[in-house]
């Protein structure tokens, strides 16, 4: 993965040439939130050695490179929530001493991101990225990061329901927190509600970048059934609203 130096932002659904996506885990992160995705995103993969399917064609211009970060203090390896550990490519730390720039950064939930346990390297990477970012995207409590990050500030999100109230709470009072949604949309910011719902705005997400013919292509492929966007049981089972 090259080193890029920080540019100016854009929202629209294209890029110049593939794009750099960057996971960003840490110890005790849910495993759901970034590999339900990821699965899903994996069909546009810019590496040749990896096609999933040799029927979904999809332009240079649409593909995306992978990498994985974490904090320092994780070591070679960090431990989901569950799952094999994984090998991150870059530390946070790392990447913001060089200058590196993502085009587009997907922050995952889970226990090992929750105050006081939140790593302060994974607050200054988002709040450094997201200027610079065509998209930022979050699973679960992953808004919870980019709003103590400081980058949600005016805008429109949704999180994990059954933390809904305590992330209201101890977030800025400026975010409009969506209590009924699967995932919001607010320019280049997409957040998804909890574990699952980070598939369903993943293909929403795909089905942006690269149509709805290739998506629902990939859809069919994986066999996965995505609910809309309002379609939330979960915010009245947690009394939300």
């Amino acid at each position: 993965m090259p080193d890029r130096k920080r540019r100016g932002s854009s929202s629209h659904s294209y890029f110049d040439g593939h794009s750099y996506l960057r996971r960003v885990p840490f110890d005790d992160v849910q495993l759901i939130d970034y590999a339900g995705p990821g699965d899903l995103l994996g069909f546009i993969d810019a590496d040749p050695s990896k096609p999933l399917d040799s029927h979904i064609q999809v332009p240079p211009s649409h593909r995306l490179e992978f990498t994985y970060l974490a904090p320092a203090d994780c070591g070679e390896l960090l431990q989901p929530t569950s799952g094999p550990l994984v090998k991150p490519s870059l530390s946070y730390e790392q990447a913001i001493e060089r200058g590196v720039q993502f085009d587009v950064i997907l922050v995952p939930g889970g226990s090992g991101s929750r105050p006081p346990k939140t790593p302060p390297s994974l607050l200054q990477f988002v709040k450094a990225q997201s200027d610079g970012a065509k998209y930022v995207l979050s699973v679960c409590t992953g808004s919870r990061t980019l709003a103590l990050a400081g980058v949600l500030d005016g805008k429109r999100a949704t999180t994990n329901k059954s933390h809904f109230n305590e992330i209201v709470a101890i977030t800025s009072p400026t975010i409009q927190w969506v209590p009924k949604a699967r995932w919001v949309v607010d320019g280049k910011f997409w957040t998804s509600s909890c574990a699952s719902s980070g598939i369903d705005m993943a293909a929403a997400w795909l089905e942006h970048l690269v149509g709805t013919e290739t998506t629902i292509k990939i859809r069919g492929v994986t066999e996965v059934s995505v609910r809309a966007q309002a379609d939330d049981e979960w915010a009245e089972y947690w009394g939300v609203h």
